[in-house]
């Protein structure tokens, strides 16, 4: 393990500690909160209501120390709601932008499918570009940035579906899920009092965050594994239970994602395993299945877990 691989292994693991006093027994969700971070990324949490959704987005939130604002999203929330707007000032007679509640390091976008789809846009040039455009002027982000979405399923009432490139822009998608019977005693008993969340203390600032994603980058993607990565990418535009596969910004979602990945493991160097694990978090909303698949409730996951049986795995 390389000291570079290390320090971002024991800091991601530092920040897992804290998220697991409240979120209990979702470890494979909490690790890929993490790797979506280090990417500096975006997340998108998609279950059913009351499963911890908006839990987890607050905990990995007060974990890393950071500027943390949070928008409940809603039918009539209007696009200035959240990036701001521009306000005449009577004393200087000129207009001041008064910055939204997006300026911030991290950003809970809590039920985002509950907004219009005019609303979710808002958050497009933020998430892609880091920054805001808005009467002629370009306002820059804070660093790092980093959206934590949540939505309810589709079908439940007053939510609008987000549109394919909203989708896009989020690095992964993960979801909770129910707990099994021991992990909710295990909740009910850590809340007996108080929330456990009330305990929960930072454990790293922004700038080490910005350096961890620098470090995280530094691991090395081989060639034969770059390959690997575009051969899986490109046979979702090949199936025939997608309309529509990933685009190139999933391959490279997926690359920065294995590099991350392994640096939370402390390795220099990323793999094949790497990939396989990531690959249905991070491609699988990309995907637009055909109205045949749609029809016989294929699952977008499942799509992406039968193309990595068929594509060979170099030896890296």
């Amino acid at each position: 393990m390389s000291d570079l691989q290390s320090d971002v292994a024991a800091a991601m693991q530092r920040v897992k500690e804290q998220v697991e006093t409240v979120i209990i027994g979702k470890r494979e969700t909490v690790e890929m909160a993490l790797v979506t971070l280090l990417v500096g990324g975006h997340l998108l949490i998609e279950d059913i209501p009351g499963v911890g959704k908006t839990t987890l987005a607050k905990t990995l939130a007060q974990s890393l120390g950071c500027v943390f604002k949070r928008i409940q999203f809603t039918p009539d929330l209007l696009p200035a709601d959240i990036t701001g707007t521009s306000i005449y000032n009577q004393k200087t007679q000129e207009f001041s932008f008064m910055p939204g509640p997006v300026f911030a390091q991290i950003v809970l976008a809590d039920e985002i499918n509950r907004a219009t789809p005019k609303t979710q846009a808002a958050l497009l040039e933020c998430m892609e570009e880091l920054q805001v455009s808005e009467g002629g002027v370009t306002h820059k982000l804070p660093r790092p940035f980093f959206v934590i979405a949540t939505q309810n399923n589709i079908e439940h009432a007053g939510t609008y579906q987000l549109p394919e490139a909203q989708m896009d822009r989020f690095l992964m998608r993960v979801r909770l899920g129910y707990p099994n019977t021991d992990q909710e005693i295990g909740i009910l008993n850590s809340q007996v009092q108080s929330h456990p969340l009330v305990n929960v203390t930072p454990v790293l600032d922004a700038d080490a965050l910005v350096l961890l994603q620098e470090k995280a980058r530094a691991v090395v993607i081989a060639p034969a594994l770059q390959r690997y990565i575009v051969e899986i990418v490109a046979a979702t535009r090949q199936s025939d239970q997608v309309e529509i596969g990933a685009s190139p910004r999933g391959s490279l979602a997926l690359m920065h994602a294995a590099q991350a990945h392994a640096a939370t493991a402390g390795r220099a160097f990323a793999t094949p395993d790497d990939v396989k694990r990531l690959a249905p978090f991070v491609l699988a909303h990309r995907l637009i299945l055909s109205a045949e698949a749609r029809a016989r409730g294929v699952e977008d996951t499942t799509v992406i877990q039968n193309i990595l049986t068929q594509i060979p795995v170099p030896a890296v």
